[in-house]
């Protein structure tokens, strides 16, 4: 199916677990100061069908599912969409540390944009896992003849030019799934972007990359985290919990539908006990039960926070593996939809020992208040990394040479799948 979209809008896809989510944006000029602003021109979410953790269980389902959310977008923004920029995550999502070095190839020695590729390129060259592929690889740090620390080694003198980067990693057969469900909703993909990076693009400050910081994404069943030091990602990971459970936990500490405990956690969730007053009570009653189950707010709250606090416990333990618990100035930062929970940051600041807030994407002009839901942060953050290539800032974008080195692999799954869509 062939679609004619507008050239210059930018879509963001976010398959989660629970919501399908898109947000459509556009570069509009600024005379005045000459350069550029991202404006948001409208957002859209549907419930996720033939998702589990991250992971596609059924493909007739996600198709219908991104069908439906495309369907919303377009009628809300009035323009036909024709590609999109996916986010992907899941439990299948893993990195690794590895290094590239290459000989300066001009005469004079004079280090170049070539050079650079070639290093990240060399550094790419690592033995997978079976049935993984690299979806990104991002450059941390160079070194020159023996000089370490060099973030931008262009225009310097040098022999001997290495690299260190961070490699992601998915497994092939759920990228392929995921790439062949947007195909078969009649779209095309720019590139496939962690998730996680999206949302940190959208979401934090460089300065706060520079200090030392981790962006938690508490999603619907999983929850993703990546951490920066000196402007680098120095460790990513995904972990099995979620809001989910937050929902699980309420259904079965007051025997109630899935439904019904949804509801309550919404209206009346609150994970800082503290907060709470002891004598406050609720009636299921009205949240539509058939008869009248009257409960103290304070133990939902000690449900919740419960789990929360047991979903921090594991985000800890990711700093342990790399000595950084307790010990990054510019702290914690949550987004997604499970962190809409009233006190997550008072309780992130007791569990955690770190400054603690909620992310909302930063810079970004928008007409619709649905750009301050934290649910919509990784498909913002999305169009906001359209956004820098459209802009042909390219150049400037952290993972910039990391786009080349996964677009071999998409073009070739595109010209595979394509085959398949009748």
């Amino acid at each position: 199916m062939s679609r004619k979209g507008h050239s210059n809008l930018i879509v963001g896809l976010d398959i989660g677990s629970t919501t399908v989510r898109m947000a459509a944006g556009q570069l509009v000029p600024q005379s005045e100061r000459g350069d550029v602003d991202l404006q948001i021109l409208g957002v859209a979410e549907v419930p996720a069908e033939g998702i589990h953790k991250g992971m596609i269980s059924n493909i007739e389902d996600v198709v219908s599912s991104i069908s439906a959310c495309l369907e919303k977008i377009e009628r809300l923004i009035g323009v036909p969409v024709d590609s999109v920029w996916l986010g992907i995550s899941g439990l299948h999502i893993m990195s690794q540390t590895s290094k590239g070095v290459v000989v300066v190839a001009k005469v004079d020695s004079e280090i170049t944009r070539d050079d650079i590729e070639r290093a990240v390129g060399a550094a790419r060259t690592i033995s997978t896992p079976l049935n993984y592929e690299v979806i990104h690889v991002l450059p941390k740090m160079f070194n020159v003849d023996g000089q370490a620390g060099i973030k931008d080694p262009i225009g310097m003198t040098g022999v001997r030019l290495e690299v260190d980067a961070e490699i992601i990693l998915g497994m092939s057969s759920q990228i392929k799934n995921f790439t062949k469900s947007v195909y078969r909703a009649g779209l095309e993909i720019e590139d496939v972007v962690l998730s996680i990076l999206a949302t940190v693009d959208a979401v934090i400050t460089t300065r706060q990359k520079e200090l030392g910081v981790v962006v938690v994404n508490l999603g619907g069943s999983t929850t993703s985290l990546a951490v920066f030091e000196e402007g680098n990602l120095i460790h990513t990971a995904v972990l099995p919990l979620g809001a989910e459970n937050v929902t699980n936990d309420i259904a079965i500490g007051l025997k109630v539908p899935i439904e019904i405990a949804e509801r309550v956690k919404i209206e009346y969730g609150d994970c800082f006990v503290e907060s709470i007053a002891k004598k406050e009570e609720i009636d299921l009653y009205d949240l539509g039960t058939a008869k009248h189950e009257v409960f103290k707010r304070y133990f939902l709250g000690e449900i919740i926070e419960a789990r929360m606090e047991e979903i921090m416990l594991k985000v800890d333990q990711e700093l342990k593996k790399i000595q950084r618990s307790g010990l990054l100035p510019a702290g914690i930062i949550f987004t997604g939809g499970g962190a809409k929970i009233p006190g997550l940051v008072e309780l992130s600041k007791k569990v955690m020992r770190l400054p603690s807030a909620l992310g909302y994407p930063l810079n970004i002009a928008s007409v619709t208040e649905k750009i301050n839901d934290l649910g919509f942060s990784t498909a913002i953050g999305l169009v906001k990394w359209g956004s820098h290539n459209l802009a042909g800032t390219a150049d400037r974008h952290p993972t910039a040479i990391a786009k080349g080195m996964a677009g071999s692999l998409f073009g070739k799954l595109k010209k595979g799948l394509e085959s398949l869509i009748p």
